[in-house]
């Protein structure tokens, strides 16, 4: 009896570390994510509750930073066009926030122990940044094209419309934006 009580335990843990499949469907993806331990709609709803960023706009830029992989990084640059070496920035886990954005977060919402690579406190970071970006640069919380441009641009890069120069940001922006929408037509389709 222990050791199939310990087999559904592993089972059920192992659910939360797997990337999700057809990530293009939030339903589908809410659907893999929706146990006991480890809720993403649940989580995405808190945090939808706590900062006023509507639970597509979490989602979109979840799957446009990370493609909802727990773990991922930047890919390393090559010397030589050979040996891996370097990566470009400290980016990690869910949201691809670096270090020192990371550190704010933990020391402005006091949570010390929360983990880029753990989905709810991923979602929960990715709310409060779009709720700063909306303090401090005006951006409507419903507005996920620029909000999603301040992601990417930082905060001052926004401010300063380094991103008006930069076609590669307004395509990212506008797929997260697209994406969004996506995500919002399909909840309401599955009733969530």
């Amino acid at each position: 009896m222990r050791v199939l009580l310990l087999a559904l335990l592993l089972v059920g843990l192992a659910g939360c570390a797997s990337t999700p499949t057809r990530t293009e469907n939030v339903c589908a993806v809410f659907d893999q994510k929706g146990g006991w331990f480890n809720n993403w709609y649940k989580a995405a709803k808190r945090t939808e509750k706590e900062y006023g960023v509507p639970v597509p706009i979490l989602m979109a830029t979840i799957y446009k930073e990370s493609g909802f992989q727990a773990r991922v990084k930047p890919p390393r640059t090559r010397l030589l066009w050979i040996i891996p070496w370097k990566r470009p920035s400290s980016a990690y886990g869910y949201p691809q926030a670096l270090d020192g954005t990371w550190a704010w977060y933990q020391k402005e919402t006091g949570r010390r122990g929360a983990k880029r690579s753990d989905f709810s406190d991923a979602v929960h970071f990715v709310g409060w940044y779009h709720h700063q970006s909306h303090m401090r640069n005006g951006i409507p919380l419903n507005d996920a094209y620029h909000l999603y441009l301040a992601y990417y641009a930082g905060h001052g890069g926004y401010s300063r419309g380094v991103w008006k120069n930069k076609p590669y940001m307004q395509r990212s922006a506008r797929r997260a934006a697209a994406m969004a929408d996506q995500y919002r037509a399909q909840m309401a389709g599955c009733g969530r």
